[in-house]
């Protein structure tokens, strides 16, 4: 059987691929990454005594400057630059799947594999597929459209026809301490939620105060900066209108962030840039599809059409709300995930 290198966090996600694999005959071996410094500690105590429950070899694997210049520095530039990043797109393609695929060769394994929900299937040509998760509200496809045939090749997701109850279930069965560990839902690298000081912290960025401006350009009160705001935000603006309004618009250039009526946020087409596709290389010709704009969103029906400079247009059936800039753009074809893009 072969060797696979499992990415542990101690969460009972990447505890339960572990002991799949290794029940199912694969010799298997554990590696912490260490990303941000903050859980590290509790996060290598935990995956060692699952490692250990398990009779498996437990590594870890500091990461922390590439997480920085990858992850770090992305979100950051991003914010500033007006943008909505999602930093689990980047850690994903550089660091899980980039460098963590590095030290597992180096160390002699032949795979990695991860707790995340997703499937991936071999095409008779021999070219690999991604799927959508058979537990639809725990797919995590969406984060995963950016990996590359040679990833792809290289990796399992176990948990892929599994439901969160189940992964629990062989986490008791084998005895690991994770069992009933609650699942984490911020970005670990701000795990209170407060980007805006992330942001100031991190990068010596100052924010200033901005207008308000209204779709005519008409301004209606000052802002924070707007690095505390993204797109479609109602809630937090600290300005009374008489009605709700909503972020429409930011402009990092001028600190201008645009409010306006909900009706504003919905729109047919949009961009995306940086495309990677799963089941071809190059998009030739238009495709129908059903695009997911965030993690959330349901796909929803649309047109693709190829731009230069590995672009694509995307016109939707109908409106759709909040395309936010820096998310992704996620193309599927019933569960097959056909790739995606950044939003322009």
């Amino acid at each position: 059987m072969e060797k696979v290198l499992v990415g542990m966090s101690g969460g009972v996600d990447s505890s339960s691929t572990a002991a799949i694999l290794k029940n199912q005959g694969y010799t298997v071996g554990g590696i912490t990454l260490l990303l941000c410094g903050i859980g590290d500690e509790q996060n290598i105590k935990d995956a060692k005594s699952v490692c250990n429950t398990l009779d498996v070899p437990h590594y870890t694997l500091n990461l922390e400057k590439e997480f920085s210049h990858f992850v770090k520095d992305y979100f950051v530039r991003e914010y500033i630059n007006g943008k909505t990043p999602n930093p689990c797109l980047e850690c994903n393609r550089h660091i899980k799947f980039g460098k963590m695929i590095e030290k597992a060769l180096e160390l002699g394994y032949d795979k990695i594999a991860t707790g995340h929900y997703a499937k991936i299937k071999q095409r008779e040509d021999g070219r690999y597929l991604l799927y959508r998760a058979d537990d639809l509200s725990k797919d995590q496809s969406y984060v995963l459209y950016s990996l590359t045939q040679e990833q792809l090749s290289r990796t399992l997701f176990p948990l892929g026809e599994k439901t969160k109850a189940q992964s629990r279930q062989i986490a008791a069965e084998n005895n690991l301490i994770c069992a009933d560990r609650p699942d984490s839902q911020d970005i670990c690298f701000v795990p209170d939620g407060d980007y805006a000081a992330f942001i100031e912290t991190h990068s010596g960025f100052v924010s200033c105060e901005g207008n308000y401006l209204n779709l005519e350009g008409k301004i209606l009160g000052k802002h924070k900066g707007v690095i505390h705001y993204t797109l479609g935000q109602r809630k937090g603006l600290g300005i009374a209108l008489g009605k709700p309004q909503f972020v429409i618009d930011k402009n990092a250039l001028t600190n201008e962030v645009v409010l306006g009526d909900e009706e504003h946020l919905f729109k047919t087409e949009v961009e995306a840039e940086e495309v990677n596709f799963i089941p071809f290389d190059i998009l030739n010709k238009e495709i129908r599809a059903k695009v997911k704009l965030r993690y959330r969103h349901e796909p929803s029906d649309a047109t693709i059409y190829p731009l230069a400079n590995n672009k694509v247009k995307i016109i939707f059936d109908t409106p759709q709300r909040a395309a936010s800039p820096g998310q992704a753009a996620v193309f599927y074809d019933g569960n097959m995930c056909l790739g995606g893009g950044v939003i322009v």
